[in-house]
């Protein structure tokens, strides 16, 4: 079971994580990306274009669907991998205080789930899919602006994976019940709604609400609390970035604590932009150039996610993908 770090937590005010303002002048605003990516793996964007009532939307239909009994949250299927899960992460023994849905990214596959989620299928699917489409072309727009920063001659490079049709994007709505909602002892998880992990894919897009308890690791191993903003977005560089950029940008290390002391339940929305399932997977060569050698060897995205499975939540997966 992943158990909180002892390492001591600094205060939300400590570290400045950066924010970064999409409307800004474009030259600057990827090379303040390419920064933040190396120096923390993670920031915030602001000015960026998605709806308030395309996410309120999106966090309303989450509430509606964790709102409801647990027979009915089980009908939707429990995780094989996409489905409901509540309490148990993945399939190695993690455990946290947190209940999920998970779906592919893609409109057939969210229009298909609908019907089994949702009594109103048809707004459900509607509200997935605006809100879905929303952040994916964020994480385009974001992926193209890294680029830049990074003078790939491609400025696709990376945005092209998830525009793909095939690609392996998926949607997940995280809840973590107030402590008076939850009927289950928080001292089983030990505090964890989400155990310390990186995300495997390429970028992640997350929002939540108002309510405390995300943090992300720095590169020393120290914790810091991320304030909470219903209006901003968090991007989270993923592990296939970090072979992309031949470790030049290394994943975030993030968690999520259990939500022990307020009278409120969070919510966090998640989109983790992937490519599609063979594609191959390696350092670019603007990098590498000069770096002089590749750290990994390529691989494909079926490999790494099979991988990825094949381990528990908190492991270093992508350090069995370096060049000996």
């Amino acid at each position: 079971m992943v158990v909180a770090s002892s390492i001591p937590q600094l205060s939300s005010g400590a570290v400045g994580f950066p924010i970064i303002d999409l409307s800004l002048d474009r030259s600057h605003v990827s090379n303040l990306m390419v920064k933040a990516c190396e120096d923390f793996g993670f920031f915030k964007v602001i000015n960026h274009g998605v709806p308030k009532l395309v996410i309120d939307g999106m966090e309303k239909e989450g509430l509606n669907f964790f709102s409801k009994t647990d027979l009915e949250k089980r009908s939707v299927g429990l995780l094989k991998p996409l489905g409901y899960g509540s309490k148990n992460i993945g399939f190695n023994g993690d455990m946290g205080d947190v209940e999920y849905l998970l779906l592919h990214a893609n409109s057939q596959s969210i229009s298909q789930a609908s019907k089994s989620i949702s009594k109103n299928s048809a707004q459900f699917c509607s509200t997935v899919n605006y809100y879905t489409q929303a952040v994916k072309k964020l994480a385009c727009e974001i992926l193209e602006l890294i680029a830049e920063g990074l003078w790939v001659h491609d400025k696709y490079a990376f945005s092209r994976y998830i525009r793909d049709i095939d690609s392996d994007s998926l949607i997940r709505i995280n809840y973590y019940p107030s402590c008076i909602d939850s009927a289950a002892p928080v001292h089983q998880s030990h505090g964890i709604g989400f155990g310390e992990h990186s995300d495997p894919q390429i970028l992640t897009i997350l929002h939540s609400n108002e309510v405390g308890g995300f943090q992300v690791a720095l590169h020393d191993g120290t914790w810091v609390a991320v304030p909470p903003d219903s209006m901003g977005f968090n991007v989270i560089v993923g592990d296939l970035m970090q072979a992309f950029t031949n470790g030049r940008f290394k994943s975030a290390r993030h968690r999520a604590l259990a939500n022990t002391t307020g009278s409120e339940s969070r919510i966090s929305i998640i989109y983790f932009g992937a490519p599609p399932m063979h594609a191959m997977v390696y350092p670019i060569p603007e990098v590498v150039k000069h770096m002089h050698h590749s750290l990994y060897r390529p691989f494909t995205w079926d490999e790494f996610k099979k991988t990825t499975y094949s381990l528990r939540l908190g492991d270093q997966r992508l350090d069995l993908f370096k060049v000996l």
